[in-house]
């Protein structure tokens, strides 16, 4: 059920906005047919919400089309024209260079990028919100952005990740455990993955695929003899979607 102020919407009165089968009306019906209540204080957070996921999941295709390849921290690389490689093996925004022109690199020039899934999934944020904000609000927010891991991301993004959540949506950001990974190769110990809808994910490294599929990757680098099968965790990564709203609409 979805609430605006304290009323019900009537899943029609915003469906009729958006073309039929579109990952918008997927979320409308997700969200009013839940017996959930989604709480908005305006119809705008809704729609910029609904937005933002249809960035989210085009960023993350988008990426996957760019040759940004797979490596571990200690072999990653960027372009030095924007970004400055550190010890660590993340990209601090160099100096000087906006944030938006930035990010965008990545997605222009992909194949001077190579890094972990975790980065590719902060990068998928970013980029999803450089694409839904003015140019302005999104280097005033983001002016010194470092790429690496879940530990580095901005505050303003608001991320939480949430278990036995009632309702999964396209855009939420789900995990992949593989509980008996190899440990020659600890870097396939889950796979941080963006919901396409229809059961399909983008995970960086694995590419995009079914549920079925990524497991199936995921067992092949398990310790010799594993019975124990790799899974998708029961939880959801999200930003601070009304947050964000707020800020986009102030």
């Amino acid at each position: 059920m979805i609430k605006i102020s304290g009323n019900t919407l009537e899943p029609n009165s915003i469906a009729g906005q958006y073309k039929s089968n579109s990952i918008e009306i997927k979320i409308i019906d997700i969200l009013s047919s839940s017996s959930t209540i989604y709480k908005y204080d305006s119809e705008d957070q809704l729609k910029f919400e609904l937005s933002l996921r249809k960035s989210l999941i085009a960023a993350s295709r988008a990426l996957y089309r760019s040759k940004f390849s797979f490596k571990v921290f200690r072999k990653s690389k960027c372009n030095t024209d924007f970004w400055h490689r550190t010890n660590e093996g993340g990209f601090l925004l160099e100096r000087g260079v906006m944030a938006s022109d930035a990010i965008n690199d990545i997605y222009i020039n992909g194949s001077k990028y190579a890094t972990e899934c975790s980065t590719a999934i902060v990068i998928v944020y970013y980029k999803a919100i450089a694409d839904v904000y003015p140019k302005e609000l999104f280097n005033k927010m983001f002016p010194e952005i470092y790429l690496m891991n879940w530990q580095h991301l901005d505050s303003d993004l608001g991320i939480t990740n949430k278990s036995k959540l009632p309702d999964y949506f396209p855009g939420d950001c789900r995990y992949f455990k593989n509980p008996d990974v190899d440990p020659l190769t600890p870097e396939w110990q889950g796979e941080n993955t963006f919901d396409l809808g229809n059961d399909t994910y983008y995970g960086h490294g694995l590419g995009i695929a079914d549920s079925e599929r990524i497991i199936r990757a995921l067992n092949r680098r398990r310790i010799e003899d594993s019975t124990t099968s790799a899974y998708l965790m029961d939880s959801a990564v999200r930003p601070n979607f009304k947050y964000l709203a707020d800020r986009l609409n102030s």
